[in-house]
């Protein structure tokens, strides 16, 4: 149900939180919903001419807002209607930064029912960002509708990730082997990750390189173990060897080519292979989708036939297990959603099917072939008379090939502005696939889910089972 706290309810001293992370998105949205197209919000360059900052900086009443909602959805909570607000900003909300907002009624007014707030924001240093009151009127009804009737709306709140990370934050860190860190991108990720206090990494790479690196983007690294190496193949050949020998549990790619690591992991001889084949999977949060998208592979293996489409659905079986997902609602996309010999995926599809029917793939829901509109939209499935557990409500999507996963990957990246982690599975550790593109949030997104399914392949040993 739909809950809040009406006038009657509220104690003095209810308080209520939130923890959110300032994206790039954030600040393009609130830039067109706001009309504040100020370019010290969208330019590292004015930034430093006209604010001597280092980089761009959120809109100060995007914190304001964050309080606002706070307010309307969690304390009173739905029907609370603002009376007034009086707030001070004292620092600035950086691309990146992590705000955690909090209110706390201190006190009431029974002849208007109003209720005040003092209500505060600091940032992931504990500083404080934003100060104030403010004054609602609190509900005196409670609401009667169920929530899953909300689903409809086309906008869904964007928790995902939020949630993933405060989620793995209660485990233990995992150690992570950075593989040649050498840039300020590569260096942030790691460092973010570790002051979030999710992994501690191990920067395995030239250290003149590294450390120039971190003076020239104002990152420190002293805390933080160096593995010297020459260069980058030496780098990625040292941080296998260290998650091989069991000093790390995790891989991150740094700086280096993809084509570089992925050569020291799948060496034969000294890599991170098992008897299950390397493929990667995206874990999409799309606005317009009620729950994050696992899309595979759309990374590593170019045209997968039938063996590989195996273990590739297998893999991430495997990870949605990892992060919660009992029993996943698995989609074999094609062009359609018949069998037509003409179109070998839709055959794929329908092996896939009958072997998971007949127990050679366990732990999900599968179907397909299924059309990508048919996998993601009830009404689209209604229309085409497809009944299926599966349609319009797939977590996992399993594309013909990297082509279609990788360009499908990007349109819900930058046409929708989705957030997208990634990780490769298969191998002996989770390895953290970066890209130079990735958002910090994203970055973050893709640690916590490696830390997740480190922690389940250590409960998994410890039972005697595979995670």
């Amino acid at each position: 149900m739909i809950t809040n706290k009406t006038f009657d309810e509220i104690n003095i001293g209810d308080s209520a939180s939130m923890t959110r992370t300032l994206t790039k998105r954030d600040v393009d949205v609130f830039a067109m919903m706001s009309g504040d197209m100020n370019p010290t919000h969208f330019s590292d360059e004015f930034a430093q001419m006209l604010l001597e900052s280092q980089k761009v900086s959120g809109h100060s009443m995007w914190g304001g807002a964050l309080i606002s909602s706070l307010l309307g959805n969690d304390l009173p909570g739905p029907g609370t209607v603002y009376r007034s607000q009086q707030l001070s900003f004292h620092r600035a909300v950086e691309l990146g930064d992590t705000l955690t907002v909090s209110i706390q009624a201190k006190e009431k007014l029974p002849d208007d029912k109003t209720v005040v707030f003092d209500c505060k924001a600091l940032n992931q240093r504990e500083e404080p960002v934003i100060s104030g009151v403010a004054v609602v009127q609190a509900p005196m009804k409670k609401p009667s509708i169920r929530a899953d009737l909300l689903n409809d709306l086309k906008y869904h709140p964007r928790r995902s990730f939020q949630d993933l990370i405060e989620k793995v934050r209660d485990f233990e860190p995992i150690t992570v082997a950075v593989s040649h860190p050498c840039s300020g991108t590569a260096l942030e990720g790691a460092v973010e990750a570790a002051e979030t206090k999710l992994i501690i990494p191990v920067l395995v790479g030239p250290k003149e390189r590294i450390q120039k690196a971190a003076d020239e983007h104002h990152i420190d690294i002293k805390p933080y173990e160096i593995v010297d190496t020459r260069h980058s193949h030496e780098s990625a050949a040292k941080a296998v060897e260290l998650c091989r020998n069991g000093t790390a549990e995790v891989l991150m790619k740094g700086s280096l080519h993809t084509d570089e690591i992925m050569h020291a992991v799948v060496n034969r001889d000294t890599g991170l292979r098992t008897a299950m084949r390397l493929s990667h999977v995206f874990i999409i949060d799309v606005p317009t989708y009620p729950k994050p998208l696992f899309v595979t592979d759309a990374a590593i293996n170019i045209y997968p036939g039938l063996e590989d489409k195996v273990d590739i659905l297998k893999n991430a079986i495997s990870l949605a297990h990892c992060l919660g997902l009992a029993e996943p609602k698995v989609a074999i996309l094609s062009a359609v959603e018949t069998i037509n010999p003409k179109i070998p995926s839709t055959l794929e599809a329908a092996a896939l099917c009958k072997m998971a029917e007949r127990g050679q793939i366990n732990g999900a829901i599968i179907d397909g072939p299924l059309a990508f509109d048919n996998a993601i939209s009830k009404e689209a499935a209604a229309i085409k008379g497809i009944q299926s557990k599966v349609a319009g409500e797939a977590d996992i999507l399993l594309v013909p090939d990297l082509e279609a996963g990788n360009m499908l990957a990007k349109q819900l990246t930058y046409l929708v502005n989705a957030d997208a982690a990634g990780i490769v599975m298969g191998a002996r550790v989770p390895f953290i696939l970066t890209s130079r593109a990735d958002s910090p949030k994203a970055r973050l997104a893709s640690c916590a889910v490696a830390v997740a399914v480190a922690h389940a392949r250590r409960r998994g040993k410890q039972s005697g089972g595979a995670a």
